[in-house]
């Protein structure tokens, strides 16, 4: 079995209240106790909807902020970095691409100027013929030839897929083994969407990049990655191989988020009262839900539901749910973070 490339293994984020009296003063639970791990050449999603803690683990596992408890392991060994020599030495193996291509750029400097700076940093020494050669198979990787006709140019020149397309490319400048895509595709149009998802693959295949792929919609992710983990309020809640977690949801907000998720093919079902189970808005993060954080939005919570936190229990073929209905599934058994199967992370 291959070992990951980059683990988080308990991460956990709080953030503290501006406002608050030092001996009253309160803490968002962005993040609480996540364990990821990543492989080389594989495709993992992180799915939950806005404000779960998505882009916080993202944050996290580039270092752009430090943990408030647990830890972060690259090639097997426990990593945390602040700056200088050592943050830039480990941002050359992990890269973080943002939301949005045209706020990550400089808009006074071309997309030249903003690959060249790249390779000053990650590799140095080069001369100006092998800087130009890079910058002309950088840009080829990412499909936008001849080079010559995007290096003068600058970001308010390019369309919104040609700006993700450069922001790749930029990614890939450094050299990576681990790339953070958070919300890749969410700002591009429906119809230019497919072919950065494909490129994306394509990638990780070929440079054999540990990808993480952050997004909202869990349709794109049963299309793009080999596992699918779910997010809800700062936890994972499920997780496994992607074809399963969406064709054979075990926890109820997964199946919520699915039904959710526009589908020709699918009847209309009729709208419940507005009092049903199941609706409402995600809880508060500084004072969050008791046991089960999706319980008051749960339409099969139980009262045990309402105290206990529930732990991972193993269905089958690597699939994984934290929720209290599984406790006594024939398959189910709570598995140790040693034991755990590849491609089925822990919460």
């Amino acid at each position: 079995m291959n070992s990951p490339v980059l683990e988080a293994v308990g991460l956990t984020k709080h953030f503290r209240v501006r406002g608050k009296s030092a001996r009253h003063r309160a803490v968002v639970h962005a993040v609480d106790d996540v364990s990821l791990s990543l492989y080389a050449g594989e495709v993992t999603a992180l799915v939950g909807e806005s404000g779960s803690g998505k882009s916080t683990v993202a944050r996290l596992l580039a270092q752009l902020m430090a943990p408030t408890s647990g830890s972060i392991r690259l090639r097997g060994e426990e990593t945390l970095v602040k700056r200088g020599k050592p943050f830039r030495d480990y941002v050359s193996s992990v890269q973080l691409m943002l939301q949005d291509p045209f706020g990550s750029f400089n808009p006074v400097h071309t997309v030249g100027h903003h690959l060249r700076g790249v390779l000053n940093i990650h590799r140095r020494g080069q001369g100006k013929v092998a800087e130009e050669a890079a910058i002309d198979e950088l840009l080829r990787e990412v499909s936008l030839t001849p080079s010559t006709q995007y290096t003068g140019r600058y970001p308010h020149e390019l369309s919104g897929g040609q700006r993700q397309r450069i922001s790749i490319a930029r990614a890939l400048a450094a050299g990576p083994d681990v790339l953070l895509a958070d919300e890749p595709v969410s700002m591009l149009d429906v119809s230019i969407r497919l072919g950065v998802l494909n490129l994306l693959a394509k990638l990780a295949a070929e440079r054999e990049l540990a990808l993480l792929y952050i997004t909202h919609d869990i349709a794109s992710a049963r299309y793009f990655a080999t596992n699918t983990v779910v997010m809800y309020a700062g936890r994972l809640i499920e997780g496994g191989p992607s074809e399963t977690v969406t064709q054979q949801p075990a926890h109820p907000y997964t199946q919520l988020l699915i039904a959710s998720a526009p589908d020709p093919g699918r009847p209309v079902a009729p709208v419940p009262p507005a009092s049903s189970a199941g609706l409402g808005t995600p809880p508060s993060l500084i004072d969050p839900p008791a046991g089960c954080r999706f319980h008051p939005r749960c339409p099969l919570a139980m009262d045990r539901c309402k105290t206990d936190v529930p732990p991972k229990f193993t269905l089958t073929g690597g699939h994984w749910a934290a929720c209290w209905l599984h406790e006594k599934s024939e398959n189910a058994a709570s598995v140790a973070p040693a034991e755990q199967p590849r491609g089925s992370q822990s919460c």
